[in-house]
């Protein structure tokens, strides 16, 4: 069964690898193009090409994927089989190539959270549980009829980044399986069972890492870990922007710290009021300043209350 496999980032990378390690036949890969990074502004290869390469296999990376001459490209490998992990959106002249069909690998229990950012989503809503999804491509993106799921707990303090390391291993297994059931004919692809609450995971914006201060301490909790390591949540204090990177809810009032009022001893603790109690700072990046524990910023900053 000859496979291509589409994927961008390290989330990826380890599908790709569990692939080859379970003596799949990936013939090619295809991920995006080289892009400018750093100071520098040099190209810099995604984590799929950089172990690609590493694997001596053919590297494939359009600019625009209804280009013909990639399609012909991509048929030259004659693939059986295409599997999908972070990439962007296939027109159907790709993802209905191959005679076995095409899937993708979901960082969500569908159909809940559809979209660009589902464990990101998953976090901020405050879910206890979430897992990936496989399933054949259709039309409309993520709607395909599902293949295997399988569920991960989020505890109450995980961030993005740390469900997301879970999920990479996680889903990398459940593509090797997906693999394996397709190649032997097993599979059983269900429709997916739309229903009205279903929740949307779309594209990440500044605005959606701003912090309101009006809000309950459980939703600014999961709102800064769920945006935790990137791209991050903020506030502004003194006309200045802070990244939260660790905050600590207290459910209890405090006379004088109404909803969006700051305080501090200027020693060992900063806190600001919210909805139902206040929000200790524990860890954060004021602008033109290096990340810091809160008493370490205390101890150099001017206070101008």
């Amino acid at each position: 069964m000859r496979i291509v496999f589409f994927g961008t980032p390290d989330f990826a990378v380890a599908s790709l690898e569990a692939l080859i390690q379970a003596n799949f036949d990936v013939v090619a890969v295809v991920t995006a193009p080289d892009k400018p990074a750093g100071r520098g502004q040099q190209l810099q290869s995604s984590a799929v090409k950089q172990y690609a390469e590493t694997q001596g296999l053919p590297v494939l990376q359009p600019l625009k994927l209804k280009d013909p001459s990639f399609v012909e490209e991509l048929k030259l490998y004659k693939p059986d089989l295409q599997v999908i992990v972070a990439f962007r959106m296939l027109p159907e002249v790709v993802w209905n190539l191959p005679p076995l069909g095409t899937f993708n690998l979901h960082g969500s229990l569908l159909p809940n959270y559809r979209g660009a950012a589902p464990i990101h989503w998953a976090v901020i809503n405050g879910e206890t549980e979430t897992g990936v999804t496989t399933f054949f491509l259709q039309h409309e993106i993520d709607t395909g009829d599902l293949l295997f799921q399988e569920t991960e707990p989020i505890e109450p303090n995980d961030t993005t980044g740390e469900v997301y390391d879970r999920l990479m291993k996680r889903g990398a297994k459940l593509v090797v399986k997906t693999a394996q059931a397709i190649q032997a004919g097993t599979t059983n692809p269900i429709p997916q069972d739309e229903t009205a609450d279903m929740k949307p995971a779309p594209k990440l914006t500044r605005a959606t890492g701003e912090v309101h201060w009006s809000k309950t301490g459980a939703e600014i909790h999961n709102l800064v870990r769920g945006m935790y390591p990137f791209p991050g949540s903020h506030t502004t204090f003194q006309g200045k922007n802070c990244k939260l990177i660790q905050i600590k809810f207290h459910p209890e009032t405090i006379p004088d710290l109404g909803i969006g009022i700051w305080d501090t001893d200027q020693k060992t603790f900063l806190r600001v009021g919210c909805q139902d109690g206040y929000i200790e700072i524990l860890e954060w990046q004021m602008e033109g300043k290096k990340r810091m524990k809160i008493d370490e910023f205390l101890r150099g900053y001017n206070f101008n209350f």
